[in-house]
């Protein structure tokens, strides 16, 4: 339970070794950059942002490519592959990066141009495709769509509105140029839009039948070819395959330059660590011949960090502690245990200056709470060994990942305790097996693996008492957690008003509330204390609720205002109830996964008979037991996070505190091994 103590580092050195010293800090990956202390009166800056914004676009290009080569070339991976982690690489990526570049950023542009090429071919095929498909209703057309006819005749070729047939047409010329003579008509298609037709008449004539046919909505068409419609499209069709026939080509040399993906996402790694560079290099101040870089360190490699900085390079290297009011940023240290829930910490959000890390109390309350609404002794075992395989099997995987497989880990460990504890295997499947295959009669109550305390399903109203008691544990845990940061902080008036009262008056009302006949219906015991216990409670009570009422406002100098916000503070003792209360989802999410899985069983053994309802039995077991354990996982890890979030966290903690970034070779494909031992 801690949070590793921070130091500052400053380096003032040779302005010809900046970039070497800088690549250095980036390989170590130990210390956090920040200036904000620095003065800088009198010093300059150098101006970086070209050559950032063109490692940030040949970083880009990279990127590019490789999604190219993943659309044409898809990577086979596993359904693991996620868990795999970095590629190491075992050169220096500086080195091997500046070697290739001029060769990998060709083969880049040279992807991107021919995914480009093979874009445009495709959208030239789809504008042949759409000549085609207009080409259609004139393919019984056998001249060329630009023919006008002859000297004395005038051949039109048009659409017109709606389905018409030749009658119609006539009947149209007939009202509207009744002294057109010798014109000659012919439907050549129609759709449910338009009928497309030709207009054959003398020349003299062409004007006033056109007229006649346009005011009923006669248009020519757009496209005029010196080819018959037919041969027209045997020649498109001829453009399309030229152009599939390229797009092949491309794809094959696509398919060639895959053995380049490698060296690719070298590349890209390559130039997103130079444009990580480039950008802190720029905030540097430096005089003619000198640097100055500053920022944070964890104190305990401070010392090497700085021996091993003035070994290499011709530069002074200092360490010294924070000033007072300096915000250092965060790195939480716990046991292998507890590392694994920082995630959940780092979520609600890192502890700030002052505050202690509670990781490590809230990952034992977190697991044991987990387990609790879980509860079933085989979805622990499943979950146990899935993410022990998983850790075993993939060494490699990012340490958020890692973290989070240890965390369900243990929570597994701990939801198998629980089944034991309450009987519960995949429900009550061995019961359910020894009734419907084996014949076996077991009374009311009975079980063929008996639970080792009690069953939640049987006497749910024990299970609440004790998810109550589970609450109050935790929730005390919380108060006495504020307690120690007064107590570390020399805080002793805010460790009595704000601690000592409040556990006086909730231990004082517990013990009056146990004595009750309330409390005695609901938990099925009469629980009776001594007189004199009774009284002590009364008094703890009474003496606590006058402590808060007259100095949890302490902080105002106006007594009516101190009192009143003194009975306001008093009044929070409903949130202490509503609290208490909300832990009663332990008993609903662990009689959840009971039911469910009861039910899938029963469901199940409906079709138990035969060797076919042996097989759905099986069918609706896995499925169903599948759903449940993935519904109420998800289920357990929010409603576990919510009770450390609201309910624990709400006593004493705050967080937000800024996560320790140091600068360092932030990689996507390759992790670059570290030669450089501190």
């Amino acid at each position: 339970m801690a949070v590793l103590q921070m130091q500052r580092i400053s380096i003032c050195g040779m302005k010809k070794d900046r970039k070497a010293i800088l690549e250095q800090l980036q390989e170590l990956g130990a210390v956090e950059v920040n200036l904000d202390i620095v003065d800088d009166i009198g010093m300059e800056r150098m101006e970086t942002a070209p050559a950032r914004a063109n490692f940030e676009k040949n970083a880009r290009q990279a990127a590019q490519a490789l999604q190219i080569l993943q659309h044409y070339v898809p990577e086979k991976s596993s359904i693991f592959s996620s868990f795999e982690g970095k590629k190491l690489e075992d050169e220096n990526i500086y080195g091997k990066g500046a070697q290739l570049r001029d060769y990998f950023s060709s083969v880049a542009s040279q992807l991107i141009s021919l995914d480009k090429q093979i874009a445009e071919l495709k959208a030239a095929n789809l504008k042949l495709e759409n000549q085609i498909e207009s080409l259609g209703p004139w393919m019984s057309l056998d001249v060329p769509m630009n023919c006008k006819g002859t000297k004395t005749a005038a051949l039109m070729k048009g659409t017109m509105p709606g389905l018409l047939n030749l009658e119609q047409v006539y009947s149209i010329l007939t009202e509207h140029a009744p002294d057109a003579d010798a014109v000659d008509i012919e439907i050549l298609s129609q759709d449910k839009d338009f009928t497309y037709m030709t207009v054959l008449c003398p020349r003299a004539d062409a004007q006033k039948v056109e007229e006649a046919l346009r005011s009923e909505g006669f248009s020519r068409p757009s496209y005029l070819s010196h080819r018959t419609p037919a041969d027209k499209k045997v020649r498109l069709e001829g453009f399309i395959k030229e152009n599939t026939d390229e797009i092949e080509k491309c794809r094959q040399v696509i398919e060639e330059l895959a053995k380049h993906r490698d060296n690719l996402k070298l590349m890209e790694d390559y130039f997103r660590i130079r444009a990580d560079k480039y950008e802190v290099l720029g905030q540097l101040p430096q005089t003619k011949q000198t640097f100055f870089i500053s920022g944070y360190v964890p104190k305990y490699v401070a010392e090497r960090v700085a021996s091993h900085m003035e070994e290499q390079f011709d530069a002074v290297v200092g360490v010294e502690e924070l000033k007072e009011d300096e915000e250092p940023p965060v790195i939480l240290h716990n046991n292998g245990f507890s590392e694994s829930m920082e995630g959940v910490v780092s979520s609600f959000g890192l502890p700030k200056k002052g505050e202690v890390d509670p990781t490590t109390v809230m990952s034992f309350f977190y697991v044991f709470l987990f387990g609790l609404m879980l509860s079933d002794a085989a979805y622990g075992l499943i979950v146990m060994i899935a993410c022990a395989v998983m850790l075993k099997k993939f060494p490699k995987m990012s340490t958020n990942m890692h973290k989070s497989l240890k965390m369900f880990f243990w929570c597994g460990v701990s939801t198998l305790f629980w089944g034991v504890m309450f009987g519960g295997y995949f429900g009550d499947i061995v019961d359910v097996v020894g009734k419907t295959f084996f014949g076996v009669q077991l009374a009311e109550g009975q079980s063929l693996i008996p639970a080792l305390w009690f069953v939640p399903l049987n006497d749910p109203m024990k299970m609440l008492m004790y998810s109550m008691l589970f609450g109050v544990i935790h929730l005390f845990t919380g108060l006495a957690m504020k307690g120690y940061m007064c107590l570390k902080d020399k805080k002793y008036m805010d460790f009595v008003c704000d601690v000592v009262f409040w556990f006086m008056l909730l231990l004082g009302l517990i013990f009056m509330l146990l004595s009750t006949e309330l409390f005695a219906s609901l938990a099925g015991a009469e629980i009776v204390f001594p007189a004199f216990v009774l009284t002590l409670a009364k008094a703890l009570a009474i003496v606590g609720a006058v402590g808060i009422l007259f100095f949890s406002g302490r902080s105002s100098k106006n007594f009516g205002i101190r009192i009143a916000l003194g009975a306001y503070d008093l009044y929070g003792i409903t949130s202490w109830l509503s609290d208490v209360l909300s832990y009663s989802r332990l008993l609903a999410l662990g009689l959840a996964t009971g039911v469910i899985a009861s039910v899938v069983n029963q469901m199940g053994s409906v079709l138990a008979g035969s060797i076919p309802g042996v097989i759905g039995f099986i069918i609706v077991f896995i499925a169903g037991h599948l759903l449940n354990l993935g519904i109420n996982l998800l289920g357990a890890y929010v409603h576990t996070c919510r009770l450390q979030y609201v309910e624990f966290f709400g006593k004493f903690y705050e967080g937000g505190g800024k996560a320790f970034n140091p600068f360092r070779a932030n990689t996507k494909y390759v992790e670059i091994k570290e030669e450089t031992k501190l």
